[in-house]
């Protein structure tokens, strides 16, 4: 068992965005200038300078995003559709091979600090999240390990000690679950973890559940809203109009259409994937139960279990994609205007009005249409990902005693029934305007290390952008788990080489200084 584990999810690392001019706000979080990857090789440095022993790392979900990679193949090796021209390829596995090498060529800093890392003599972990789902295709996984500097084994076709690839969770030290959490959350659950992909006109695909789809189709067609950060993309009706009139009106005067047909495509998309039945090959389901345990370090009746946990997928209930969408108060405006012309041409047939009068009707209308309206409320990261009772199956499945997720973007640490309960937050570079102008959030991350006789024990922690240390999150001891006091915590896991641990501590930048 590793000495320390250390869990990061959520970087979302995708292709360049390149300037335009035309549209200069245009998806500019893919800028090069805001990308996370020299953060993450000083943090791995310092990772494998001053911690004892192997270090395993986590890296629990969404670190690829390839639902936001958007361009396309000069030769490509099968059919682009109208669809994938728009707004990004499918899951397809040459697809999704050709969107990973893109990820890896814009990001050699990542990757050079990964493989340096593991040569050092660590361990890497992939958990797949709900936006790197096309990691279940095996030569995806084996683009990544390329690009890190590590293959496969010959013999059994299995990943080496140094790099493993789960499904969507992972035990770690016999005492923590970690998973990304999309499997707890209708709009990015996938209806069978186990065996991922489908049949869709005579070629397998992975399956992409609802809200990704919806970040597809749709916000990849409105790129001014920063997909890392729900507050960007989810407005009020008031708030939508107040964007579009500061960011949108002159390059994209048409918005409403494009959220009309993007939102309708994303729906028939979404029900037509939900329903299809998921590729399994009767001879291999036991086979692949346990390939899935072994990456997790698990069990395979825990695999069985755990899936059998998962929530149901969003498409189960079509009303509330419909509300998601938006699309309920679109077609039911629509139905309120084509029901007031109605009437003003019926009662034409008897007495000649002008058409104006429709708005009379429509007037009358719009009071309970407003107030339907203004009832529906959003339901993303509405519902925990953990509560009582699935923290209890958690830990009467696995035996663990703690719970780490990712996918929320919110950090927090609780106690949730049996298990305590992190959330390691996210590193992707969510901010709160177009412009990238402030930052939303820091680099946390989750790190699990030994005490003595006594087990192990976690915190939260956080490496600031631009930070050569890392600090307890928040600057403050209220983040930890039972039992790792501030104090001990500062003077047992940051210990300085050739300086004092409280030298260490100390000349790591506060929340709000420069970094």
């Amino acid at each position: 068992m590793a000495a320390h584990t250390v869990v990061v999810s959520d970087m979302h690392l995708s292709e360049a965005q390149p300037l335009d001019r035309r549209r200069p706000l245009w998806m500019a979080y893919k800028r090069r200038e805001f990308f996370i990857d020299e953060d993450f090789a000083s943090f791995l440095g310092w990772l494998a300078d001053h911690l004892e022993g192997e270090v395993e790392l986590v890296l629990n979900g969404d670190i690829f995003d390839f639902d936001n990679v958007l361009q396309l193949p000069e030769e490509p090796a099968g059919h682009v559709d109208w669809l994938a021209r728009l707004r990004g390829l499918g899951s397809q596995e040459w697809m999704s091979r050709f969107k990973i090498e893109r990820i890896i060529g814009d990001h050699p800093v990542w990757f050079r600090a990964l493989g340096d890392f593991l040569a050092r003599g660590h361990r890497a972990v992939f958990v797949i999240g709900n936006h790197d789902l096309e990691l279940n295709w095996p030569s995806v996984q084996e683009a990544v390990m390329s690009a890190l500097g590590v293959s496969r084994t010959a013999d059994e076709g299995e990943a080496p000690a140094r790099v493993s690839f789960a499904s969507w969770f992972y035990v770690s030290g016999g005492d923590t679950f970690v998973s990304h959490g999309h499997q707890f959350d209708a709009n990015c659950a996938v209806p069978d973890p186990v065996d991922p992909l489908i049949l869709v006109r005579g070629k397998p695909e992975v399956r992409i559940p609802f809200g990704d789809l919806a970040g597809r189709y749709m916000l990849n067609g409105m790129g001014y809203f920063n997909p890392h950060a729900s507050d960007n993309y989810i407005m009020s009706a008031r708030e939508y109009l107040r964007f579009f009139f500061r960011y949108m009106v002159r390059t994209q005067p048409f918005l409403v259409w494009t959220w009309f047909w993007s939102a309708v495509t994303t729906l028939l998309l979404a029900f037509a994937d939900h329903v299809r039945p998921a590729m399994r090959d009767p001879l291999r389901v036991e086979e692949k139960v346990r390939d899935v345990a072994h990456q997790a370090n698990s069990t395979p009746a825990a695999v069985r279990q755990l899936a059998a946990l998962s929530v149901a997928p969003a498409c189960s209930h079509p009303i509330a994609i419909l509300r998601e969408l938006w699309l309920d108060r679109g077609l039911l405006f629509i139905a309120l205007v084509f029901g007031a012309w109605q009437i003003v041409l019926h009662i034409n047939i008897a007495a000649p009005i002008s058409p104006l009068w429709s708005f009379v009707p429509l007037a009358l209308a719009l009071p309970p249409y407003v107030f339907y309206a203004r009832s529906v409320k959003p339901t993303v990261f509405k519902e925990p990902l953990l509560d009582e009772q699935r923290a209890s199956l958690i830990a009467k499945i696995t035996g663990v005693s703690r719970a780490v997720f990712g996918h929320s973007h919110q950090p927090e640490v609780k106690t949730v029934g049996p298990l305590t309960y992190f959330n390691g937050g996210f590193w992707s570079p969510a901010f709160a305007e177009p412009e990238c102008k402030t930052r939303i959030g820091t680099q946390s991350y989750v790190w699990i290390r030994p005490r003595g006789d006594a087990g192990r024990v976690a915190a939260l922690w956080e490496w600031p952008p631009g930070a050569r240390e890392p600090r307890p999150f928040g600057g403050t001891d209220s983040r930890q788990e039972p039992g790792a006091a501030g104090a001990v915590v500062a003077a047992d896991v940051l210990p300085s080489r050739g300086a004092g641990a409280a030298a260490a501590a100390s000349s790591v930048p506060s929340r709000g200084q420069a970094a």
